[in-house]
């Protein structure tokens, strides 16, 4: 749920990758033949179609498989956005329904090399990103010894919309999550696929921010999903919240019925009277209808999403694979708080209702602590408490190893960010860390470009083995409820006990009494709360 515009600067800054004109070997995907392009010892591919384009009929439907084509498809540009908002300056994005493509840089000298891979899903709030932001290039990443591959996936209203007439046409009786199914049949290609190109299908990792690590969280509870991947990386994400309509922030999820309801507002608002005039419309007159960030969303619909994700991990359900999830210490920066004490207030008592006062004794509202203690309470609400019982549920019900980190280190800012006075490190900061991709119109420090080795090293370590130890690092323990050992990335990564427990404890209070008859039962009778997902 990072701001659109300022992640989306960082590929007019990078840009594309500067790629050898000689090319490498075409590829045979199931499709046909593809040629990308060499960067030094990698060969980059971008722009594979791994579903049809959802365009027309296929508006609103899970993602069909690509036509093949002859002869052999250059591979060596990015593939168009999927549709979203984008400010004027951000023209070179150029955005199209026809979406639905992915992009691989493998290291692999043959295709028997089978090295581990690591699949990259954006972050965006689910109405935007793209797989072309400079941020996101894999070249660094896939030179530590992995087979990167980005995916793209429809948002918005094109990628989220739920109605009762959607529902009716599918086999499935279910509407929404079509952007959660492009990530599976991204998944899936890389299955039949990505062999081709050097990696091992049965070492994927998937790795996603902020929207992209709740995908993660989500595909990770997804029947659908199981066995597409071996190993989960979740950045600011997680989304084991219960059900709540409307949504409040860290309450993201709605299940299908309300959010079946949301689309028929939204239908009726744009002037339609059917689904057959909503697929004639053109997708700018969609984008246009659409409300802002996080309007769209997954819903638990019964069969991409099961159900209540705590549910699923809680009965052991989860696709059981290791996880390495965290979040950042100043998570809310971002997102910028309340704008006054008495709004502050009264979002914590509209959305904690009963549980306010003990909400409030953690999160003070003081005349000068009111408005970080609006911003702590995003982060912990929406991203560290998701994260904490992520991998408690994983370390209680499943076989699969859960390490946590909490990175806490300020990167150089541009002064024209909302956030340049951010205490500590702000949503999306740990990035260009992970990536190995830093802005060079900023002034990174030797110590900035150190913890970005061991921070990819650690990454990669994990896609590699399952864990994120090795190379020399500090080692990094695996979290559990007798071991609440964290990875902390400051000047160093360093190990710590968990950071914010007593907070964590008051929402965990808080989020086990929604889930009774009493909470869900207020929640239905408690006026929407002030907050945004």
């Amino acid at each position: 749920m990072p701001r659109i515009s300022h992640r989306i600067a960082l590929a007019l800054i990078l840009g594309t990758p500067a790629l050898a004109a000689v090319a490498p070997a075409p590829v045979h995907v199931e499709t046909g033949w593809v040629e990308g392009s060499q960067d030094g010892e990698l060969a980059v591919y971008l722009g594979i179609p791994f579903a049809a384009p959802p365009v027309g009929l296929l508006r609103w439907r899970p993602p069909e498989p690509a036509a093949d084509w002859t002869g052999v498809r250059p591979a060596k540009e990015y593939a168009a956005t999927p549709i979203q908002k984008l400010e004027a300056w951000e023209g070179p994005l150029h955005v199209s329904e026809d979406c639905l493509y992915l992009n691989v840089w493998s290291p692999a000298k043959s295709p028997s090399d089978g090295l581990p891979v690591m699949v990259w899903i954006y972050g965006g709030g689910f109405s935007g990103g793209s797989t072309a932001i400079g941020q996101y290039h894999g070249e660094p990443l896939a030179r530590h010894g992995v087979v990167v591959v980005s995916i793209a996936y429809r948002v918005g209203a094109l990628g989220f919309l739920a109605l009762p007439e959607l529902s009716s046409e599918s086999p499935h009786h279910v509407s929404g999550n079509y952007g959660l199914l492009d990530q599976i049949a991204g998944l899936r290609w890389v299955q039949r696929n990505i062999a081709a190109f050097g990696g091992d299908p049965r070492r994927v990792t998937i790795f996603g921010e902020s929207a992209g690590g709740i995908a993660v969280n989500l595909l990770a509870a997804s029947p659908l999903a199981h066995g597409l991947f071996q190993g989960a990386i979740s950045e600011s994400g997680g989304s084991v919240g219960p059900t709540r309509t409307p949504p409040a922030f860290g309450e993201n999820m709605q299940l299908l019925s309300a959010d079946e309801q949301d689309g028929l507002n939204f239908e009726r608002g744009l002037g339609a009277a059917s689904l057959s005039q909503l697929r004639q419309m053109s997708a700018q007159q969609i984008l246009d209808a659409s409300p802002g960030l996080g309007r769209f969303w997954p819903a638990v619909d019964g069969w991409v999403v099961p159900g209540d994700v705590y549910r699923v991990y809680e009965e052991g359900r989860q696709n059981d694979t290791n996880i390495l999830v965290g979040i950042n210490s100043d998570e809310g920066a971002l997102f910028g708080g309340p704008p006054s004490r008495d709004a502050y207030i009264a979002m914590v008592k509209g959305r904690f209702g009963p549980f306010a006062e003990k909400v409030l004794s953690q999160y003070p509202a003081g005349p000068d602590t009111w408005r970080q203690s609006g911003m702590d309470l995003i982060r912990d609400s929406g991203f560290a408490w998701n994260t904490w019982s992520w991998a408690r549920l994983q370390a209680r019900t499943g076989k699969g190893r859960a390490y946590t980190y909490y990175f806490d280190h300020i990167p150089p800012r541009s002064q024209a960010v909302p956030w340049a006075h951010a205490i500590g490190t702000a949503h999306s900061e740990e990035e260009p860390y992970v990536f190995g991709n830093f802005d060079p119109l900023l002034h990174w420090t030797p110590e900035d470009l150190k913890l970005g080795q061991e921070v990819s090293t650690y990454w990669t370590n994990f896609a590699k083995y399952g864990a994120p130890n090795g190379d020399g690092l500090p080692d990094w323990p695996a979290f559990s409820d007798a071991s609440t050992r964290v990875m902390y990335f400051t000047d160093g990564p360093h190990v710590g006990d968990l950071p914010n427990r007593t907070k964590l404890e008051v929402l965990d209070a808080y989020y086990a009494w929604r889930r009774t008859p009493e909470g869900e039962a207020w929640v239905r009778q408690a006026p929407p709360a002030p907050t945004t997902r």
